[in-house]
């Protein structure tokens, strides 16, 4: 499984972004989808994530109501619509993929099996 992330780069406050992740490999329709970003310095943090098979989805309290993640199962995409971006949304976000997750592992980002190469999000005050 290959993961590509793009749509990252630099953004003023309040702006928005919309970063997209293509599958390659297999289809991922059964499969849980997240976006994770990491600033420097800092651990890896939750943004959002789509459940396999129902397609429910999950934010990290810093990003409800401000970042939306879609997946497109027919092209084996995911997409995170970012808005009223802040500077504290600077980082590189990655998404990851995973056949097996439970739940409770959602947020956790060493269960993941498969990761993107991160793109760079960067937001200017």
């Amino acid at each position: 499984v290959q993961l590509q992330a793009s749509g990252g780069g630099l953004v003023q406050a309040g702006g928005s972004l919309r970063l997209s992740c293509a599958a390659s490999g297999r289809t991922f329709r059964q499969s849980t989808i997240a976006w994770f970003r990491q600033a420097p310095g800092k651990e890896y943090e939750f943004v959002a994530g789509s459940w396999r098979s129902t397609g429910r989805t999950y934010y990290g309290d810093s990003v409800k109501g401000r970042f939306t993640i879609s997946r497109d199962n027919a092209q084996n995409s995911v997409h995170l619509q970012m808005n009223s971006l802040k500077p504290e949304d600077t980082a590189v976000y990655y998404c990851a993929l995973d056949d097996s997750l439970i739940l409770s592992s959602l947020r956790q980002a060493g269960d993941y099996d498969y990761w993107g190469q991160g793109t760079e999000v960067t937001v200017s005050s």
